[in-house]
C-alpha cells in the first residue's frame, strides 16, 4: 500500500508526462516528482543532496530523452518497465520488513537498483548513495555524521592517534561487565527458561538457543540474566568464565561506505570474541542479520558471514526473534 503522499507523486509525475505529451513515464519522472515529496526529500537534504540542481538535471534529462508525441496521437503516456520495477521493488522491499505503507524515501532506495536510469546517475553524481539512504531511513544517520564516523574508525586503525578501541568496545556491549556496575535487573519468574538455556550451552554440539515470542514478553531480558547468574557465579562450572556480548548491528551497519566495510568490522568482531575463551555472542532481533550489510546483488550478508564460525563450534551464539519472523 502507497501512502498519500507517495500517491500523489505518481499521480503527478503521470499527469506531467500527460501535459508534456511524453510517450513514456519515466523512472526520471517519478525521481522529480519526488521532489516535491516530503519523506523523500527529507532524505536527500539528510544526504547532502541539492534538490534544486538535482530538479534541473531531471528536467534536462526528460526533455532530451523522453520521445514527444506527433500531434493529433491521442495515446496516453506508458510507464516503462523501469518505472513499474522501482514501485514493485519497494513494495516488496516493505511488505518483506513487515510495514505497511510505502513512502517516498522507500521508492528512493528502490531507484538505486535501476543502474543504467538517469535518475540513479544523477543521486550519484549529486553525492546521493544507496548507504546514504539506508542509513538515514534505519537509524537517522546523515551522511555527515556518517562519514565522521567513519574517519574516526580509520584514525582508530591506523592507531595514529588517541587510544585504539576494539571492534567489541565499538560494536558490542559486554552484559557480565554491566552485571557487575548493578546495570541489569534480577530476572524474576524465568527460572526454567534460564535452565534450559544452560543445558543447551554446555553442549559440544548445537549450542546456541534461541529465544522466540513475541515482542515485549522479555527475550533479552533472558540474556542479561543469565549474565547475572554468570557474575554471581550461579552457573555450571563450564559456564563460570563465560562472557556474554551482546551485538549491536545498527552500529556495525552505520557509516560502512565502501563494499568490505561491513565485512571488515564483522570479522573483526567475530576474531576477537575467539580470542576469548568461552565468549557468547547474543543477537537480538537476530532475523535482522539476514541481509545486513549484503551490497545490491551480493549475497555476503552478516548471517552468511556468521556461519563459518558457528559451524566449527569456534563461536557460541545466543539469538532472539519473534514468532512471525522465525
Amino acid at each position: 500500500m502507497f501512502s498519500k503522499d507517495l500517491e500523489l507523486s505518481i499521480s503527478q509525475c503521470l499527469n506531467e508526462a500527460r501535459a508534456r505529451r511524453h510517450e513514456f513515464t519515466t523512472v526520471e519522472h517519478l525521481l522529480k516528482a519526488l521532489l516535491d515529496n516530503p519523506s523523500a526529500v527529507q532524505v536527500l537534504k539528510a544526504c547532502g543532496a541539492d534538490v534544486a540542481r538535482l530538479g534541473r538535471e531531471l528536467a534536462k534529462v526528460i526533455g532530451d530523452t523522453v520521445p514527444v508525441l506527433p500531434e493529433g496521437d491521442e495515446r496516453d503516456t506508458q510507464p516503462t518497465l523501469g518505472f513499474q520495477r522501482v514501485l514493485q521493488r519497494a513494495l516488496y522491499h516493505v511488505q518483506s520488513s513487515g510495514r505497511k505503507e510505502v513512502s517516498g524515501a522507500n521508492v528512493l532506495v528502490a531507484i538505486f537498483a535501476e543502474k543504467d536510469s538517469h535518475a540513479a546517475f544523477l543521486l550519484q553524481q549529486n553525492g546521493v548513495t544507496r548507504l546514504d539512504v539506508v542509513n538515514f531511513i534505519s537509524h537517522g544517520i546523515t551522511k555527515g555524521a556518517s562519514e565522521s564516523g567513519q574517519e574516526g574508525e580509520q584514525s582508530e586503525a591506523e592507531g595514529e592517534q588517541g587510544e585504539r578501541k576494539s571492534a567489541l568496545e565499538n560494536y558490542a556491549s559486554n552484559l557480565n561487565e554491566l552485571a557487575r556496575q548493578g546495570k541489569i535487573d534480577p530476572l524474576i519468574g524465568r527460572a526454567d527458561e534460564i535452565e534450559r538455556t544452560i543445558q543447551i550451552l554446555c553442549r559440544r554440539r548445537k549450542n546456541n538457543p534461541l529465544y522466540v515470542g513475541e515482542a515485549g514478553v522479555g527475550k533479552t531480558a533472558l540474556a542479561e540474566g543469565l549474565a547475572k547468574r554468570i557474575v554471581e557465579g550461579d552457573v555450571p562450572e563450564v559456564l563460570k568464565e563465560a562472557v556474554i556480548f551482546a551485538l549491536d548491528l545498527g552500529a556495525l551497519v552505520a557509516g560502512t561506505k565502501y563494499r568490505g566495510d561491513f565485512e571488515k568490522r564483522l570479522k573483526q568482531v567475530v576474531a576477537e570474541l575467539r580470542k576469548i575463551p568461552k565468549a557468547i555472542l547474543f543477537i537480538d532481533e537476530i532475523h535482522t542479520i539476514i541481509g545486513a550489510g549484503a551490497t545490491s546483488g551480493g549475497a555476503m550478508d552478516a548471517s552468511n558471514l556468521l556461519k563459518p564460525a558457528l559451524q566449527n563450534g569456534g563461536l557460541r551464539c545466543m539469538g532472539s526473534t519473534t514468532f512471525k519472523e522465525y
